[in-house]
């Protein structure tokens, strides 16, 4: 049996909301779009989706777009807020350490003539204020730093960066899908003009996700004409995934227990410092910045991307960063943007615990990956 120490790239499906997709698939079929009466019984459920998700965030619903998760939702996000506010000026800012999504959609906005900016990490993993008010120009019209990083999981300061913001008219996005369902987001959802949440992150079911953008800004859709949600989104939605992410996230959301995560991480760690200590390099920032489940690290002289091969060998599922980037040669974007060494970087693991983690499960994780460390040192001598 494979021990599972990868909740931060997709969790497994909650059995509530799996019944939910289940029973949505076979009553409320209809296209919500759709005139007649068994499409606006589609479309009523799609609405009351809709109020409860917006409920649960503090936002109107007026502002919630269903997407097809965090990539689709950055992606609509930024393109959208960006060719909106393109009078005002075409640099954007986004954090260097952002998920791919964000990195490609920057890339795409350079093609059609703006200039970007991407601001590192300091040594803590957080975003540099400093570098990020140096950024900030008469250009300048959107900004885009992700809440919570999906690799080390440190917590960025967005009351900080609002406040940086608020009086220059600069638009503000932040990627939220590692933080929702870990952090209660109604103190945050409020100090950004357009966030996105994924489903498949929460025990939903996956190919789901929600964009918000405050309505209060009267954007236009990137791609105009489109006749689902609202515009701003092609395609027949998927209601029965709704359905069962607004279920995931509900029970989530009442059921997240940080004291888990915390005891699951000093157990391993504590583990890990007793037969690796000086040999390995954690990644993290200071307590009240840092999620407990995600541990970021490079044991010293052994490649990740060989560890993470040697532990599922060994039954054991651990990852080298975002699953978005896996199988790249790069070195993940948190390390590089914190100015860690090519070397260093290449060593990078992560370990992600999820809400059926065992204590005795992280420390035989401990345990492995010290085994690991002696047979490839004894290997080398």
């Amino acid at each position: 049996m494979m021990n599972y120490f990868d909740y931060a790239a997709s969790t497994p499906v909650d059995a509530e909301s799996l019944r939910i997709y289940q029973t949505v698939s076979e009553e409320f079929w209809g296209n919500p779009s759709s005139l007649h009466d068994i499409g606006g019984k589609a479309q009523n459920l799609l609405t009351k989706c809709r109020e409860t998700l917006a409920a649960m965030l503090g936002v109107p619903a007026k502002g919630i777009y269903f997407t097809s998760g965090g990539t689709e939702g950055n992606h609509l996000a930024l393109v959208t807020l960006a060719m909106s506010r393109r009078k005002k000026g075409k640099h954007i800012i986004i954090g260097g350490a952002e998920h791919s999504s964000l990195h490609s959609s920057a890339g795409f906005l350079q093609d059609l003539g703006f200039s970007v900016t991407k601001v590192p990490l300091d040594s803590k993993g957080l975003i540099n204020i400093d570098r990020l008010t140096a950024s900030i120009s008469d250009q300048t019209s959107v900004v885009s730093i992700g809440h919570v990083n999906g690799e080390i999981g440190t917590i960025q300061p967005l009351h900080a960066i609002k406040d940086l913001l608020k009086s220059r008219d600069i638009l503000f996005h932040s990627d939220m899908v590692q933080s929702f369902g870990k952090i209660d987001l109604t103190e945050f959802t409020s100090l950004v003009d357009s966030f996105t949440i994924s489903s498949h992150k929460i025990y939903g079911p996956k190919g789901v996700g929600s964009l918000y953008i405050n309505p209060a800004l009267g954007v236009a859709p990137m791609i105009p004409g489109q006749t689902h949600e609202d515009g701003f989104r092609g395609g027949t939605v998927n209601l029965p995934g709704i359905a069962g992410f607004v279920t995931a996230a509900g029970s989530h959301i009442e059921s997240f227990a940080t004291s888990h995560y915390q005891n699951l991480r000093t157990v391993f760690l504590t583990q890990l410092n007793d037969r690796l200590q000086g040999l390995y390099t954690l990644y993290e920032g200071p307590l009240h910045t840092q999620l407990p489940h995600v541990i970021g690290l490079g044991i010293h002289g052994i490649e990740g991307q060989w560890l993470m091969l040697e532990c599922n060998r060994h039954g054991m599922c651990i990852s080298t960063g975002s699953a978005c980037s896996a199988g790249s040669q790069d070195m993940s974007k948190t390390l590089q943007s914190m100015g860690v060494s090519h070397r260093a970087g290449k060593e990078f693991i992560r370990i992600s615990f999820g809400r059926d983690t065992r204590t005795e499960q992280a420390v035989a994780l401990a345990h492995l990956l010290s085994d690991i460390h002696a047979a490839h040192t004894s290997a080398l001598t």
